[in-house]
C-alpha cells in the first residue's frame, strides 16, 4: 500500500536536509540548491545519452564510480557549465571540492549538477560564496526552497513524497526535479533528485533506478531535443532502519513505488512544458515488439504536426496514423483502430467513425489519452507528451535574452 504527501518533498525522507538560495547566477530568483544527508547514504544514477555533456554531469558520473556512499548533492541552475572546456571541467571540480571540504566530507561523496544556459563560463566565486551561505541554510523543510533554486523556464516547482509499506514498516520517497523544454529521452533537459531512508546496496539501488527509469522519465517528450546537463539520482541513507533485499517481496513492492513516484514526477515535468496547454497519455497497444510499441508511441509523441493539432484542439487522426507509420514499427495501417478517451475514432479497414463534437469536449480538456491499438501482437507502451502552442516558440526564441 502507498500513497502520496499531499505536501512533501525530498526533506520528508529521515536524515535528509535541504536548502535553496539565490547566489547571484541569475539575475533574482534561486540558483542554488543542496540536499544533505545526515548518514552516509548509497547512490545510484543515469545520465543523459547525449554525446555533448556538461562538466558537473561528468564530474558526478565519475564520483559515483569511485565512492561507495554520497552525502551531498549540490545544483546550480542559470549556468549549464557545458561546452566550456577545460576550464568548465577545473570549474566543476572546484565546485565539488569546495562543497566537500565546507561539510567536512571527501571530495566524491558530493555530487554536483547544473542547469541553464549552454557556453557560458560558471561563476565559481559566486557559487563558493553560496556555499558557505546555504549550508547553514539547510533544514528538515528546505525541500521546497531547493525545488524552486533548481528551476530555469518551469513555471511551478516540483516536489514529491510517498510513503511506501514495506513487511517490517513504513520507508519515504521523497524528491525533487525540474525541467520545462528540450525534453526527450534518454533523459531530458530535466533534473530529479531522490533520497529514501531505506537501506538498499548499491548495485541494487541502481537495478532499481533503472528500472523505474526506463519506464518513467524516458517515456516523455516535450520538444523531442536531449539536453548535455540531465540526471536523475537516488541516494538510499537507512535512516528508517529497514533493509530491501533482492528478489524479495519488499523490493518488488519498493519498485513498484519507485516507479510510480517517477511516473509522477516525469508528468509533472511535461504538464509543464513550456508553452503546453495539454498533457496527453499516448497509449499504443497491440504491437508485434515492446521496440515497436516504444517506436510507435515515440513517433506520435515528437510529431510537431500532432502536438499542432493537439494545441489546435483538432482530432486530426490523420496525423496520428502517418507518424505511426514513420515510425519503423511493423504493422499493418489497415488494421489500426484509434481512440480519444473512450471515444471511438478510427476502427479497423480505415472506418471512420469520428464525432467531431464528442472529440472537441475530449481534446478541449487539459488532460486526455490517445490510444492506438496497432493489431499486430501482444506488445504495449505508454508515453507522455504535450501541445505545440506559438509560447514554445517565444520562449525559446528569447532564451538567452
Amino acid at each position: 500500500m502507498q500513497h502520496f504527501h499531499k505536501e512533501g518533498s525530498i526533506t520528508s525522507v529521515k536524515g535528509i536536509k535541504a536548502a535553496g538560495i539565490f547566489a547571484g547566477i541569475k539575475k533574482k530568483r534561486k540558483d542554488l540548491a543542496l540536499i544533505y544527508s545526515e548518514y552516509p547514504a548509497t547512490a545510484a544514477g543515469t545520465f543523459t545519452l547525449n554525446k555533448v555533456q556538461a562538466a558537473t554531469l561528468l564530474v558526478s558520473k565519475e564520483a559515483l564510480k569511485k565512492s561507495s556512499h554520497v552525502q551531498a548533492v549540490l545544483v546550480n541552475s542559470g549556468n549549464a557549465n557545458a561546452c566550456t572546456g577545460e576550464q568548465g571541467y577545473a570549474d566543476a571540480l572546484e565546485m565539488q571540492k569546495y562543497c566537500a571540504k565546507k561539510l567536512k566530507l571527501q571530495q566524491d561523496e558530493v555530487l554536483i549538477s547544473s542547469t541553464g544556459v549552454i557556453g557560458v563560463k560558471l561563476p565559481i566565486e559566486k557559487i563558493k560564496k553560496g556555499v558557505d551561505e546555504i549550508i547553514p541554510s539547510l533544514t528538515h523543510s528546505g525541500g521546497y526552497d531547493a525545488a524552486k533554486a533548481i528551476m530555469t523556464t518551469d513555471l511551478i516547482s516540483k516536489s514529491y513524497a510517498k510513503t511506501v509499506k514495506l513487511s517490517s514498516g513504513d520507508v519515504t520517497i521523497g524528491g525533487i526535479c525540474k525541467g520545462s523544454g528540450m525534453i526527450m529521452p534518454n533523459m531530458a533537459t530535466m533534473l530529479a533528485f531522490i533520497a529514501t531512508d531505506a537501506a538498499i546496496e548499491k548495485h541494487l539501488l541502481q537495478k532499481l533506478l533503472s528500472e523505474a527509469v526506463k519506464n518513467s522519465f524516458n517515456k516523455i517528450t516535450v520538444d523531442g531535443d536531449t539536453s548535455t546537463n540531465d540526471m536523475v539520482v537516488l541516494l538510499a541513507n537507512g535512516a528508517a532502519n529497514i533493509s530491501i533485499k533482492k528478489d524479495s517481496e519488499d523490493y518488488k513492492t519498493f519498485l513498484a513505488a519507485l516507479t510510480k513516484f517517477c511516473i509522477v514526477m516525469a508528468k509533472s515535468i511535461v504538464s509543464d512544458g513550456e508553452g503546453a496547454t495539454k498533457l496527453v497519455t499516448v497509449a499504443v497497444k497491440g504491437a508485434k515488439t515492446e521496440e515497436d510499441a516504444n517506436a510507435v508511441a515515440k513517433a506520435i509523441s515528437n510529431s510537431p504536426l500532432v502536438k499542432t493539432a493537439f494545441c489546435g484542439e483538432d482530432a486530426n487522426w490523420g496525423r496520428i496514423l502517418s507518424a505511426a507509420g514513420n515510425s519503423g514499427a511493423e504493422f499493418d495501417p489497415a488494421k489500426v483502430s484509434i481512440y480519444f478517451d473512450e471515444l471511438a475514432i478510427l476502427k479497423p479497414n480505415y472506418e471512420i467513425v469520428l464525432d467531431e463534437k464528442a472529440a472537441k469536449e475530449i481534446l478541449v480538456k487539459k488532460e486526455y489519452t490517445v490510444s492506438v491499438n496497432l493489431a499486430a501482437g501482444e506488445a504495449n507502451s505508454t508515453w507522455w507528451t504535450c501541445d505545440f502552442s506559438e509560447n514554445y516558440i517565444k520562449i525559446n526564441a528569447n532564451y538567452r535574452t
